[in-house]
């Protein structure tokens, strides 16, 4: 028999840093109390409603969901501000006031609706993140008798019951006046705390005592944050980090551990207690605990009736259907396929015609039309914007998405297959996402909202949780540390579980060799573990945008992003739980290269390109294939990462297939499981391909007998068995887990066998499916993103100064803009300095003059340059690039001062990164520079003009601020306002757009004294690319590694030019900047770090297995300029990389070398202490144990290992010698800054 208690007023981990356990964890708690129904009302959002929900159904547990909410009795919206102490307020040192706070249940389908409505609401008045509803509101919303308000401890009635019972009483019948009978319950709580304040054994009494009085229902509730005592600490740090202020017992919430999800024997107990308090009788407690049960049962929903779980909504035909008169969507979609195919195959042969047929029958009996017709409308939007629109994902395999245009990819040239997209079998919604030029991203958010409107559009939400880098920064404020220290022991930490803080410091040598295993930091970490996977903070979705009929409000609540875009509450999974259409609309930084190059060309030739028609010949360009082959590929997508260079190397792709394999090879999976030895081996003919079986070879020809898409695991079960193809993918799918292998071996060996395969041919095709299936890549998602691989490659090929300057404005890799500099240089493009009168917010292409005598034959190719952006000037905003390009031409440094409106800093750098170098004619750089000017001249000038704009001269032309206009941002509509994308948008964060002020013609102020030489030598070589550095992030006139080219060469260390001329097995110096570091899955579990130098005449790729890390991981993830020492390794027939067993930083070998040299004028003592410094064996911090995740198929991986594509993360921060954040990629798996 269950327990007869029920939990009402519970917090989980979804009240943002107030509730300690996952809506899992407390179900499974009251599971274990054999309760049959829980409630959950977190604090100021249903975040956790839906999960919370599902958890509840695994368990056979009935849910009840509400909010607790922070309540003002006055109107929120007249003044368009909180008034003072409504909301806890989250600043550094103060904890404001308390607010008063009530909770509202659902009891139904339309309670479910008003609550999600009600909690907008509450978002969407006053300001953003401090969301809250007043007296007026709530009586909206409860009106139809579908919400139950409950008034707890911390309600205006309980807060007023003790001191001021008279006012309590008039507050309480209040609001039984305008809530609907049975709407109204009071609630009370007794954690048993001494005094008379919330909480406390004399207010609970009171608080019950009153309700009685007055006639209004009471039940009985714990005000649960934790799911067990034990976790009170974790309580604490988070009171802690959402008021920002030391741990202290007057700076945290609870006064015991006592609001914990207790046993209803226990609740029972306290129950009596308190009705004997309260002057209740001998059935008092008894009778509570009834009371609460009751109102349990009228607000007990059920997942899929009053939640909508496993239902469908989509927008309306009337919505999408373009204004066509048609009013069926499966006669419009097939209408739109119709002209599809004489847009792409002119006429459609018996194969389309057969595959056309089939899908639209599929997605018929699914009801799937409308979500069709939505995705292609999306699509059609983003084109009629002139935006470069791409799909990715299994949807390339679909015909329908090809003829709508929603996908580039021929399916059927590239033998690619429905069911992995979309079967019979499978009933959700299918997934189609997008790719859009980034930059442009948020114009297509507008589009669609404004396509569809705010009732049926809203951007998904991200919860963002703990991991150990914000964990160790909260608990260490918490704890009082020095904010330095925080600081460098959080950025120590790869990107890793917060559970996952103290196994790292035994695993990693870098962190042991940090220090921080000190018994003093024991309780730091211990905190920090408590806080993994809790959400920390809410945030839009990079891509998620969700579509839906009119009803969208009704089952989700929204709030506004920090751009003022509606924003539902849902994350991604809880969205496609509730039947929503998720639409990925991912800003995509290589669409937006490629447009960038697709305009200059056309800016600087004429010549239109259309990308798009590559398709038309087969992507067939030997010059293209010949680069790739080369491994010449940095910039280009997908194909440019050491791993991918040197797979690439050993492949030599030659067509549009041979892309798709690797870029299907090139997976955590496939490598994992050794797809990508045999592939190569029968590739280059070391091996033989076997096909298993003559009937298996049509669709296993082009891997060469090796199993590596989904699509060919699809059709050897289907063949082998007889089954259909959507038969075949869910035993795909099942292949997945250990239950799942056991079932489809069971069913599949006697089937094949049946069919009259031998059991020896059957036992060899299912150990490879066994071994490949959960591996494998799917062919259509792989062949999705080939297309734009195949464009940034051709681009690359044919116009090389206009497609880099494109990676450089929008930077889409995974290497810093400094490396694509020297690879633009190693493709013959000038590199232009910074100008103010020529560059601008991206990287431009510029023709280069003639030059007289140079031996070029008349009709070549002209040469190119790339002019810097002024975007890369450090501190500088995008309205003083604006400002400076409105106001051109400059003829001085003053007549700029004096127009573009750029503060004093700014104007600085851009001196000195060059900027004023052409407007000066200074030209290149000389120690002494007598009678002309230098740099040090301008910021002479620059220090002149600044002291006389302090002093008020020229006051009118140094103006600043709102010239030209500023965009007025609007204050906080009222509450009636109907469309929600008006109320996000008016509590928008961001900052208010600010216009440049009108173009102005430059004047020659005769006042403006110009620049006058003083004698002051130019900036030194040196001194010159520390400026750069510091500026810009890039090493423009110079590469750094050229200033320490002479110990270089005593050392013979090894230019990457050379290293094809070296022996396989030779031992190697190497030498360069680090250009990104990654910690890649490997099949043996072990962690390995790749890293990546550029010593100027290309990228050195080195490989750190876990014997060579522990002396060397610090200086690895810790230093900017490194010597490497190994050995030579082919990779193919133009790849090399060193497999590394040493590393030193090179500016400490520097300084030892310059140092000996400089006292004894000796080079040959200095390279002696050099190379003893090499010869010295460093403290080994190795030897840790080693954890790896096990996969269910005995497959091992490092648990250091990159959770996410590189390039997940910003590139890694400066060591302690300087070096800017723009010089190097780090992935998540790396340590260090």
């Amino acid at each position: 028999m269950p327990d007869p208690f029920v939990h009402l007023r519970v917090a989980s981990a979804y009240s943002l840093r107030h509730g300690a356990s996952q809506p899992a964890e407390l179900v499974a708690r009251a599971a274990e109390h054999e309760m049959d129904t829980l409630g959950l009302t977190d604090r100021d959002g249903l975040y956790g409603a839906i999960r919370f929900a599902g958890a509840c159904r695994d368990a056979g547990i009935a849910p009840v969901l509400g909010i607790d909410l922070a309540v003002h009795p006055g109107n929120v919206t007249e003044a368009g501000n909180l008034p003072a102490g409504t909301c806890e307020r989250s600043e550094r040192g103060g904890l404001g006031v308390a607010p008063q706070r009530l909770c509202v249940l659902a009891s139904s389908r339309a309670g479910w609706a008003a609550l999600c409505r009600l909690t907008s609401a509450a978002h969407l008045s006053g300001q953003r993140g401090r969301p809250v509803a007043d007296r007026a509101t709530i009586m909206e919303y409860a009106a139809g008798g579908e919400l139950v308000v409950l008034l707890g401890a911390d309600s205006d009635v309980g807060r007023a019951v003790v001191e001021r019972p008279e006012v309590a009483e008039r507050l309480l019948r209040d609001w039984a006046q305008v809530l609907p009978p049975q709407a109204l319950v009071v609630g009370v709580s007794d954690h048993q705390l001494p005094g008379r304040g919330i909480g406390s054994s004399v207010q609970a009494a009171r608080l019950l005592a009153l309700a009685d009085h007055c006639r209004v229902p009471a039940v009985l509730t714990n005000a649960v944050r934790m799911a067990h005592r034990d976790q009170a600490p974790t309580i604490d740090v988070l009171d802690c980090a959402r008021r920002l202020v030391p741990l202290d017992a007057r700076n945290v919430d609870r006064r015991n551990a006592e609001a914990w999800l207790k046993s209803g024997k226990e609740m029972a107990v306290l129950a009596e207690l308190l009705a004997r308090r309260a002057g209740r009788g001998a059935d008092g407690g008894s009778r509570l605990i009834a009371e609460t049960r009751m109102l349990a049962m009228r607000c007990r929903l059920d997942p899929r009736r009053d939640l909508g779980l496993g239902e469908i909504h989509l927008p309306e035909l009337s919505v999408i259907g373009g204004g066509t008169r048609v009013g069926d969507a499966q006669k419009l979609l097939a209408n739109r396929c119709e002209a599809g195919i004489s847009a792409r195959y002119g006429t459609a042969d018996e194969a389309i015609r057969r595959r056309l047929d089939e899908e639209l029958a599929v997605i018929a009996q699914h009801g799937f039309a409308s979500y069709f017709l939505t995705v292609d409308d999306v699509v059609r939007l983003v084109r009629g914007r002139g935006c470069r629109v791409a799909a990715r994902g299994s949807g390339a395999g679909s015909l329908v998405n090809h003829l709508l245009g929603i996908s580039g990819v021929d399916p059927i040239r590239h033998g690619l297959i429905m069911e992995r997209f979309l079967s019979p079998l499978r009933k959700s919604l299918p997934d189609i996402d997008l790719d859009v030029e980034s930059h442009r991203r948020e114009e297509i958010y507008q589009q669609i909202l404004a396509a569809y409107g705010g009732e049926r559009v809203a951007c998904v939400a991200m919860l963002e949780t703990y991991r150990v880098r914000h964990a160790v920064r909260d608990v260490g404020a918490a704890l009082s540390l020095p904010p330095g220290e925080i600081d460098a022991i959080a950025k120590a930490f790869p990107h890793i579980r917060a559970r996952d803080a103290r196994a790292a410091l035994r695993d990693l040598p870098e962190l042991r060799a940090a220090g921080l295993a000190e018994r003093r930091l024991d309780l730091l970490f211990e905190l920090v573990e408590s806080l993994d996977g809790l959400p920390r903070h809410v945030a839009l979705h990079p891509c998620g945008v969700l579509l839906s009929d009119a009803t969208l409000l009704d089952r989700t609540p929204v709030e506004a992003s920090f751009a003022g875009y509606p924003m539902s509450q849902f994350d991604k999974d809880d969205v496609e739980e509730i039947g929503m259409l998720k639409l990925d609309v991912l800003g995509i930084r290589m669409q937006s290269s490629m447009s960038h190059a697709v305009a200059e060309v056309e800016r600087t030739t004429g010549e239109r390109i259309d990308l798009e028609s590559l398709a038309d010949n087969g992507f067939s360009d030997p010059d293209t294939y010949r680069l790739i082959g080369e491994a010449r590929t940095l910039g280009c997508f997908q194909i440019e990462s050491p791993g991918q260079r040197e797979l690439i190397g050993k492949f030599g792709p030659s067509d549009f297939t041979d892309i798709i394999i690797d870029i299907s090879l090139f997976r955590p999976g496939p490598v994992k499981s050794d797809m990508v030895r045999p592939f190569l081996e029968a590739r280059q003919g070391y091996a033989r391909p076997s096909h298993l079986h003559p009937d298996l070879e049509p669709f296993l020809r082009e891997t060469c007998g090796v199993v590596v898409f989904h699509e060919q695991v699809i059709q050897i079960i289907a063949t082998l068995s007889g089954c259909s193809l959507a038969i075949a993918d869910e035993v795909r799918r099942a292949l997945g887990s250990v239950t799942g292998q056991a079932d489809a071996k069971a069913w599949f060996i006697p089937t094949a066998i049946g069919r009259g395969y031998s059991p020896v041919v059957v036992q060899r095709v299912w150990q490879v499916l066994e071994s490949f299936a959960s591996f494998g890549f799917c062919k259509a998602h792989a062949a999705a993103f080939a297309l734009p691989t195949f464009q940034s490659a051709w681009l690359k090929t044919h116009w090389p100064a206009h497609f880099l300057a494109g990676v450089l404005t929008h930077d889409p890799g995974m290497y810093p803009k400094r490396l694509i500099l020297e690879e633009a240089r190693r493709c013959g493009v000038a590199l232009l300095g910074l100008d103010v009168n020529a560059s601008a917010d991206g990287y431009l292409v510029e023709r280069l003059p003639e030059v007289a005598d140079t031996g070029a034959a008349p009709d070549s190719p002209p040469r190119w340059g790339i002019r810097l952006s002024l975007a890369e000037v450090k501190g500088i905003n995008a309205t003083e690039v604006a400002r400076i390009v409105a106001g051109r031409p400059y003829r001085s440094l003053t007549d700029f001062w004096n127009r573009a409106q750029v503060s004093a800093p700014v104007v600085e750098r851009l001196v000195l990164a060059g900027g004023f170098d052409a407007v000066h004619r200074l030209g290149t750089a000389t120690s002494v520079r007598r009678g002309r000017l230098t740099r040090r001249d301008l910021l002479l000038t620059v220090a002149d003009l600044q002291r006389d704009s302090r002093a008020g001269i020229k006051q009118a032309r140094r103006a600043r601020g709102l010239a030209g206009g500023a965009a007025r941002r609007v204050g906080p509509v009222d509450g009636a306002a109907s469309d929600p994308r008006d109320r996000a948008l008016a509590q928008s964060r961001r900052p208010a757009e600010v216009r440049p002020p009108e173009i102005q013609l430059p004047l020659d102020f005769t006042e403006d004294a110009d620049p006058v030489p003083s004698g002051l030598p130019e900036l030194t070589d040196s001194e010159r690319v520390q400026a750069e550095l510091a500026v810009l992030g890039l090493d423009v006139s110079r590469h750094v590694v050229d200033f320490y080219a002479p110990l270089l060469a005593a050392l013979q260390v090894t230019r990457s030019r050379d290293l094809l001329s070296v022996r396989r097995r030779q031992g190697v110096l190497v030498a360069g900047v680090k250009v990104a570091t990654q910690t890649p899955p490997i099949r043996s579990g072990r962690r390995v770090v790749f890293l990546t130098l550029d010593d100027t005449t290309g990228p050195v790729d080195a490989t750190f297995f876990e014997d060579a890390q522990g002396p060397y991981a610090r200086t690895i993830f810790g230093s900017w300029l490194l010597v490497v020492r190994g050995e030579l390794r082919r990779t193919g027939p133009r790849g090399v990389s060193v497999l590394a067993d040493g590393c030193w930083d090179l500016g400490e070998l520097f300084e030892r070398w310059q140092s000996v040299l400089e006292l004894t004028g000796d080079r040959e003592r200095a390279l002696t202490a050099v190379r003893d410094l090499l010869a010295e064996v460093p403290e080994d911090f190795g030897g840790g144990a080693r954890r790896m995740l096990v996969h269910p198929s005995g497959f091992r991986q490092s648990a250091y290992a990159d959770i996410k594509p590189a390039g997940g993360s910003g590139p890694a921060g400066s060591p302690a010698a300087g070096a800017p954040r723009k010089l190097w990629h780090s992935s998540p798996g790396s340590s260090g800054r």
